[in-house]
């Protein structure tokens, strides 16, 4: 039985050496030092020359186990001569895994190629576009701008415009190889994209079948939309994308502003500050209620006043201008640069039938419940003016999808918001953030969401996706009645539900899992640690554990036959 020669055995023998008390017999397979049945510290000359030449490549382990490893039952030490011809052929052997390194590992650009090809030469390019937009990326992805630019540049400059071949294929791809080659290999958190696309197209149809509900009218401008609008958007945390219906109208967002804007204060001011002035706990009463807590804050930062207050702490000091500025230029970079916009007539509606938020301004005022030296009329001004933010389906998914990943924008990778900040803004979304059905919803959607009176839901998925659904009717409670639907829908048929993935639960579908196997969970890889997980795939290779004793057992060695 053979006995591989690893580091760790070498690091014991060593402490062994040094540590083992006078008189004991030598058990080891390593040291030779013993005179008369007595052990003494003496180290033989193969462990010697191991040790000299343990830093090189861990390919040599073949060779070194042939060389330096012997039988158990075998007698003696490792022969000089041995290790004489193991330290000889130590630099050929170098050498010759030097050259073969070369051809180990295919590049991702070939990989790449190979995967689309199926064989070909060249690829169509309208076939490359097809199997990107089926893995859920955009060709208008920020991501890919330079893949896009390349690729029109170099085939109006080619003979054969519509067919890419492996060169130009490379050289177009080159510069988001990592970003494509985890798209095309299904590496993304959806993998089967398109499949989970249909029934996300499904689930918008039942939900469009509702007909009750009435569209809000107690803000003027709100009243002008139309009932049948109805659209949802989705955005994954590796940016999949996906819209259906009546996604590119913009809309305003509402109450759909108070985690965003309660989000950007935490970011800025950190948790302890901002919750010297609200409170976290659901008020269990309707959301534009003059009323506070038992510390005179008010309940949470999702009810009007909790909101109110939240405004007065973003920015503090400077003129309203600048901290609307502030507001959407973040709120623009949680929607990776896609519409922001601003409805002026909807908040001179807003502040011409603003008599309850003028009350609940008032009275926060005679609680003192704003940061001294606070302007509470121009803190109502800038309240109106967030609730007066446009966005689309589209654009919202993505800040949504945002929260869902960490606080950083699967479209452009930046970090837009801190963690704490997402932590906070999420649990306050499910405890509080459906009005007065926020119990309901947690009970039976068990994830984080806002609605508001324009019509919108935004909810987010943690570490999967954002979504947001919008359409005007409202039921009682004042949440749109088809979002309510689709999202009920939603999570009946897939396993989002927070408590979904306890054991012996009624099984969903997990549209995370391909072909029902569970999916490997894979951080940011470069492009090496790529490069080698798709080649350690790839059916030349092979894992081979060595023979394991009672004294080592070796880590496990892979190579390619």
């Amino acid at each position: 039985m053979l006995r591989a020669v690893t580091p760790a055995l070498i690091l014991r023998e060593l402490l062994e050496t040094s540590l083992r008390p006078a008189g004991r017999r030598n058990h080891g397979a390593l040291a030779s030092g013993v005179t008369g049945g007595m052990w003494k510290p003496r180290l033989s000359l193969s462990l010697q020359q191991l040790l000299l030449h343990r830093h090189q490549h861990q390919g040599h382990r073949q060779q070194l186990r042939a060389t330096y490893c012997r039988s158990s039952k075998s007698e003696g030490a490792l022969t000089e001569e041995g290790a004489a011809k193991t330290l000889a052929s130590t630099s050929n052997l170098a050498q010759e895994k030097k050259r073969q390194k070369a051809g180990l590992l295919p590049s991702l650009e070939d990989l790449l190629f190979y995967t689309i090809a199926e064989g070909q030469e060249k690829i169509p390019i309208h076939k490359f576009i097809t199997v990107l937009k089926s893995t859920g990326l955009r060709t208008s992805d920020p991501r890919l701008k330079e893949c896009m630019d390349m690729l029109r540049t170099n085939v109006q400059a080619a003979s054969d415009g519509v067919m890419l071949d492996k060169e130009l294929f490379k050289k177009c791809v080159g510069s988001n190889i990592v970003l494509l080659t985890q798209a095309f290999r299904r590496k993304f958190v959806i993998p089967d994209f398109e499949i989970f696309a249909s029934h996300i197209d499904g689930l918008y149809e039942n939900a469009k079948k509702m007909s009750g509900g009435k569209v809000a009218d107690y803000i003027p401008q709100l009243a002008k939309f139309s009932p049948d609008l109805w659209g949802v958007s989705l955005c994954t945390v590796d940016g999949q994308r996906h819209s259906v219906g009546d996604t590119k109208v913009p809309f305003c967002l509402q109450s759909c502003v108070k985690p965003l804007k309660y989000a950007v204060s935490v970011h800025d001011l950190g948790t302890d500050y901002v919750h010297k002035y609200v409170g976290k706990e659901p008020s269990g009463l309707r959301f534009n209620k003059l009323f506070l807590n038992e510390e005179d804050k008010p309940h949470n930062p999702m009810v009007n006043a909790g909101a109110i207050v939240v405004t007065s702490l973003i920015k503090q000091g400077v003129s309203n201008a600048e901290k609307f500025d502030y507001v959407t230029q973040f709120l623009n970079r949680m929607a990776g640069n896609e519409y922001v916009g601003f409805n002026n007539a909807t908040f001179q509606s807003e502040r011409e039938s603003g008599d309850r938020n003028f009350a609940i301004g008032y009275y926060l005022k005679e609680k003192k419940c704003f940061p001294e030296g606070s302007d509470m009329t121009g803190v109502l001004d800038f309240y109106f003016q967030l609730c007066s933010i446009e966005v689309t389906c589209e654009s919202a998914s993505v800040m949504a999808a945002t929260l869902a990943n960490g606080g950083i924008c699967p479209i452009t990778g930046e970090r837009v918001l801190s963690p704490e900040a997402v932590r906070n803004t999420l649990s306050l979304m499910h405890s509080c953030g459906m009005y007065d059905f926020s119990g309901q919803f947690a009970f039976h959607v068990g994830l984080p969401a806002k609605s508001g009176v324009s019509g919108g839901i935004l909810l987010v998925v943690p570490n999967v996706m954002g979504i947001m659904c919008w359409s005007p009717p409202l039921d009682k409670l004042g949440n749109s009645v088809r979002g309510i639907q689709f999202c009920q829908d939603l999570v009946s048929l897939f396993n989002f539900h927070n408590y979904d993935n306890l054991r012996h639960f009624a099984k969903k579908h997990d549209p995370r899992r391909e072909g029902g196997e569970v999916r490997p969970v894979f951080g940011s890889m470069d492009y090496e640690n790529l490069q080698k997980e798709l080649a350690l795939n790839g059916t030349l290779w092979k894992k081979v554990s060595p023979e394991s004793n009672e004294e080592d057992s070796s880590t496990t060695v892979v190579y390619r036959t």
